[in-house]
Formats: C-alpha cells, sequence, structure tokens
C-alpha cells in the first residue's frame, strides 16, 4: 500500500535539489521535482497550486508516481508507436493505391492523404514514393508528332548539329510573336534582404511586337530584328539581312518550323534568287529540334516575363540591348544522344515553347 505522506531520503532530497535548480533539464522535469520538495516539507495544495501554477489533480498524479516509483516515477518517457516494417507486400499495397484515383475526386494523391486512407504513417508512404521515384504532385506534359516523315527531318536537322557541312553557315530561325510592352502602374519594390522583388498587380498594355531570331549553330550568337508584324514579307526581309552577315558565296543552311509564312510565294521567290540557301523543316509539333527556342525561353525569363517597358519603342530598344550583349559572350548550344531510344536532348538548356 503507497502511504500518502512524501518521506524523502537523503540521497533523494539533494537529486531533487539538483533538478530543481538546473537551467538545462527539460522545464517538465525541474516543475515536478520542484512540486516533490513542496509536498516533502509539508506545503498544502493550495499552496502549491498558487507557487507552481497547476492543478489539484496534477500534484495527486505526480504524488502518487513519485510514492510508487521514486525518482523513476518522475520520468515521462513514451515507448512511442511500434515502427512500421515495409514488406514487400505494404509496399506493393501502397504502390498501388498511388497509381489509383483518389476516391473524393481529387486528381492525385498527397502523402497524407494517401496515408490516412491506408492507416500508415506519412513517413511510410514517402519512403515508399521516394524508393520508387514516385511524385504524385509533379505534372509533365508533351506533344507526339504526328508527322510520317518525323524520323528522316528529325535525322536531317541532327545531322547539321552534328556534323555540318564544311564551310557552311547553320541558322536555327523563328519568331516570337504577340510580345507585349507591358508598363506597371504601380512602383516596383526593388529586392532587398529579406524580401523578394515585387510587382504590382495592375499593367498597362502600351502594344505589342515581334522578334525574328537567327541563332548560329557554329558560335551560339544570335542576329534579332523585331517588327510590328510577323508577315511573308516580314519573314523575307529579316532573311535578306541574315545574308548580309555571310561571305557571298557561302552555303546557308536555314533549320525552322512549318509556319505557312514561311512557306509562301515570296519565300519560293526568295530561294530562287538565292540558290545557296537552304531550307530545312522541322517535323510538326517539335519544335524543340529548333535550337532557336532555347534561346527564346532564355531571353523569355531573363528579359521579357519581369520588364518593365514603357512604350513599344522601349521593348524594341531593350531587346536589341539585350541580344547584343548575349552575342558577345555566346556559346555554342551542345546536342548529344544520351539515349538512342529516346529524343534528343540539350546538354543544360530545357526547350521552351512560345
Amino acid at each position: 500500500m503507497i502511504s500518502d505522506f512524501v518521506v524523502l531520503s537523503e540521497d533523494q532530497h539533494l537529486e531533487l535539489s539538483r533538478i530543481s535548480q538546473s537551467r538545462s533539464l527539460p522545464a517538465g522535469y525541474v516543475f515536478r521535482a520542484r512540486l516533490i520538495l513542496m509536498l516533502a516539507a509539508g506545503a498544502s495544495y493550495n499552496s502549491i497550486k498558487l507557487r507552481l501554477g497547476t492543478t489539484a489533480p496534477t500534484i495527486s498524479r505526480w504524488k502518487q508516481r513519485f510514492l510508487a516509483a521514486g525518482l523513476d516515477g518522475l520520468d515521462t518517457s513514451h515507448p512511442g508507436q511500434k515502427p512500421t516494417v515495409l514488406t514487400a507486400r505494404l509496399r506493393a499495397r501502397i504502390l498501388a493505391a498511388t497509381r489509383k484515383p483518389p476516391k473524393d475526386g481529387a486528381t492525385h494523391w498527397s502523402c497524407r492523404k494517401l496515408a490516412a486512407a491506408l492507416g500508415l504513417s506519412k513517413d511510410a508512404v514517402h519512403r515508399v514514393w521516394q524508393e520508387a521515384g514516385l511524385k504524385p504532385h509533379r505534372l509533365e506534359r508533351y506533344m507526339a508528332s504526328d508527322d510520317p516523315d518525323f524520323e528522316s527531318k528529325a535525322a536531317d536537322i541532327i545531322g547539321l548539329y552534328l556534323n555540318p557541312p564544311e564551310h557552311a553557315a547553320i541558322f536555327c530561325v523563328d519568331e516570337k510573336t504577340a510580345i507585349q510592352a507591358l508598363d506597371r502602374l504601380d512602383p516596383v519594390l526593388p529586392l532587398s534582404p529579406g524580401r523578394i522583388e515585387r510587382h504590382g498587380f495592375e499593367y498597362y498594355r502600351h502594344g505589342t511586337l515581334s522578334l525574328y531570331a537567327a541563332l548560329e549553330t557554329a558560335t551560339g550568337r544570335v542576329h534579332g530584328r523585331t517588327t510590328a508584324r510577323h508577315t511573308s514579307q516580314d519573314f523575307v526581309a529579316f532573311l535578306e539581312e541574315v545574308l548580309t552577315h555571310c561571305p557571298a558565296k557561302q552555303q546557308i543552311h536555314i533549320i525552322l518550323d512549318n509556319l505557312s509564312a514561311h512557306k509562301t510565294r515570296l519565300v519560293d521567290e526568295f530561294l530562287k534568287k538565292h540558290s545557296r540557301v537552304h531550307f530545312h523543316f522541322t517535323p510538326t509539333y517539335s519544335s524543340w529540334l529548333n535550337q532557336v527556342e532555347l534561346w527564346f525561353g532564355k531571353i523569355e525569363r531573363d528579359l521579357i516575363a519581369r520588364g518593365v517597358f514603357t512604350s513599344v519603342n522601349d521593348l524594341a530598344r531593350k531587346i536589341r540591348r539585350y541580344i547584343k550583349a548575349y552575342s558577345a559572350n555566346a556559346k555554342p548550344i551542345q546536342w548529344k544522344y544520351s539515349d538512342p531510344t529516346r529524343r534528343l536532348r540539350s546538354n543544360e538548356l530545357t526547350a521552351t515553347g512560345h
């Protein structure tokens, strides 16, 4: 039978006194040591409640635990839950459930939602997903080419990249259309320690322009021209500009997409007039084969997406300045086969549509 009185041995009193004065032990442990010392000194429940800011049931609980187990009774260690053993059967169950849609109408599982549905810990689900390389929250989009001559057209363009004709110039040409000259109505709050750059939500449209670009694969340099529209006449005029940067008798190979403006009567006349110019069309829905698309993604990230432009002329001026600075330090894009069963990709850049 447990006594109602708290009587401390000399060793217990010394240990409890040490604990009660500690600044490094858990606060709860210090609180319980002070409580027992006050009980041993004959303090009433009311005085302990006022001194320690506690309740009578709490005092009774720790008094009984101390009387039953001594100092060990003041320990709050808990054995915790038994760790989940990830057997092959449990892994298969988690993976099978992950590949089925949730019954609540959501499109995919979260780690916690699947754990709750299976009665498991989120850590167990997370470990299985990590081992299997599953990321249900991620989504990638793709577009498959329906061109019946995809292989031959792709091989033609890849050959120009990997084994270009001797003494010939190769340009990747395309246009980035409807670039908006957006001006912010509110001041831009600049980057500062602890705060990212902030733009006002409202903006003013000054108009749009199109950008023609020709990326020279041998050097990575870009020749660009901005226009109000993107017609066949503008396209031919841009090609004429590109030719002025090449020696008179040099063979010119131009990689471009299947836009209708690239296949008009004016374009045919241009090709008849300049027999040294050869067009190489990418397969349908395969703009990723055109290296200039990589550069369009870069100028979008570096300048256009966050730029503030007071007019269309201001936009054109800043684009020209960017092209000049980029070409001054340009490097060719390196291409390689990483897996013959898959499509080509650039070493470090990811193709971005526009």
